[in-house]
């Protein structure tokens, strides 16, 4: 089990300056916009405030592993458009739409009482995983898919189509689940060979649901954005993984 930081003033002020200090340095690094630097600095204050440095870590992890699979065969991707826009740097709301849900539940564990505080922690881990398996999937499926089907049909359809999804994307979806989980539970964020299990399946669950979100309703509401999508992913992986522990569905590890 995560030993807590204590939530006292000296943690949050030195969680900022190490935070800002980072920050300053990292900025040279072509992974976020200047402005999505600075929101990733008030994510890693507020994380390594609430969970310390594990929590940190595994969010730092999650950010420089998704930029990397993105520019995995980038060229290509750029030349058929499939590519991330701002040369796959993310801004702001690409920073809070996979990160929001991840950020509450960590703020609310230091109050929480011990049994609670692990079904969160369990949360925050599938929120992430959850991400990463889609990032994965996404980055890798638009490059390397050789047959892409609508997840709602399976009819052919292009790469980058909103549902679509592939062998190879979802193959990729399950191994950048299984590795945000394994981090998790090195950084002790996750305990126990079941909870890994478990934040390994939903990491993959929740992408296929997004997948069907984009399919069956992305096209209808233009006011769902990519942001609010992935938001949704994160809230339903987190929910996963949570609501069978609480109910005493599953043990908890």
């Amino acid at each position: 089990m995560l030993q807590l930081p204590p939530q006292d003033s000296i943690h949050w002020l030195i969680a900022l300056a190490l935070n800002a200090g980072l920050i300053a340095f990292a900025q040279r690094l072509p992974l976020l916009t200047r402005a999505g630097w600075i929101h990733a600095g008030v994510l890693g204050t507020v994380l390594w405030g609430t969970l310390g440095w594990p929590g940190w870590l595994a969010v730092v992890a999650y950010l420089v592993l998704g930029s990397l699979v993105t520019r995995l065969g980038y060229r290509g991707k750029l030349s058929r458009g499939l590519a991330e826009g701002r040369g796959g740097r993310r801004g702001p709301e690409n920073v809070w739409g996979s990160a929001l849900v991840g950020t509450v539940l960590a703020m609310l564990t230091p109050a929480a009482p011990p049994q609670a505080q692990g079904i969160l922690l369990l949360g925050f881990a599938a929120s992430f995983a959850a991400k990463l398996a889609d990032t994965f999937g996404s980055e890798i499926g638009k490059r390397w898919g050789r047959h892409t089907v609508l997840i709602t049909s399976l009819k052919a359809v292009e790469p980058g189509t909103e549902g679509a999804v592939s062998l190879e994307g979802t193959a990729a979806s399950l191994a950048g689940s299984a590795l945000m989980t394994l981090m998790m539970l090195g950084l002790g964020l996750v305990s126990g060979w079941r909870a890994g299990l478990l934040v390994i399946a939903v990491g993959l669950v929740a992408t296929l649901l997004e997948s069907l979100i984009g399919a069956t309703l992305q096209w209808r509401w233009l006011w769902l954005s990519n942001e609010l999508v992935n938001g949704l992913q994160t809230l339903l992986a987190a929910a996963l993984a949570m609501l069978p522990v609480a109910l005493g569905l599953l043990p908890f590890s």
